[in-house]
């Protein structure tokens, strides 16, 4: 097995991500009209960027895979979005790409105006099968290996924290 390096994500650089990413909307000009966090990982930064930019919030929950609770609000959000909504998906990490590639299939197929949706996430992984629009740190997989802890996982036993670090082993090996 692996020895997997597990780094901390600190409540700083939550604080300091959040900001990072209002400020480059701002600059930008680009403001959503509702931010979506992604359950689990993007309840809590989505809740900081909800308060840090006067924003209404909703909870998408798609780590259960309980189908009625994702499916239902994916329907909502892709006509919000096709009436001119711009929406805002918050998460974590873009590790994989996998959570933002099966959000944006099921908008897809629900009709999502595309242009309408950007994603945001606090870590970036530069070689994610899926891009997004903000992000806090981009890592490159191939060189950083540490298995990230949040804030909000701080609580979790090592050993499930290590259970889900080698569920894509490949990330951290």
């Amino acid at each position: 097995m692996t020895d997997i390096v597990f780094t901390h994500f600190t409540h700083d650089d939550l604080v300091a991500g959040v900001n990072a990413v209002a400020e480059a909307m701002e600059s930008e000009g680009w403001r959503p009209a509702l931010l979506v966090g992604v359950g689990r990982g993007g309840l809590t930064p989505a809740v900081y960027l909800s308060h840090r930019m006067g924003l209404q919030l909703v909870s998408i929950d798609h780590s259960t895979r309980i189908a009625q609770f994702g499916e239902e609000l994916v329907t909502v959000l892709a006509a919000r979005s096709r009436a001119g909504e711009h929406l805002l998906f918050v998460e974590d990490i873009n590790d994989s790409g996998r959570t933002i590639g099966e959000l944006r299939a099921a908008l897809a197929a629900q009709g999502a105006e595309a242009s309408n949706i950007r994603f945001t996430v606090l870590l970036d992984n530069s070689l994610s099968g899926q891009k997004v629009d903000y992000r806090y740190r981009t890592i490159d997989r191939s060189v950083t290996k540490d298995w990230f802890i949040f804030p909000w996982e701080a609580m979790a036993p090592r050993e499930k924290l290590a259970e889900e670090a080698m569920e894509v082993p490949e990330r951290i090996a």
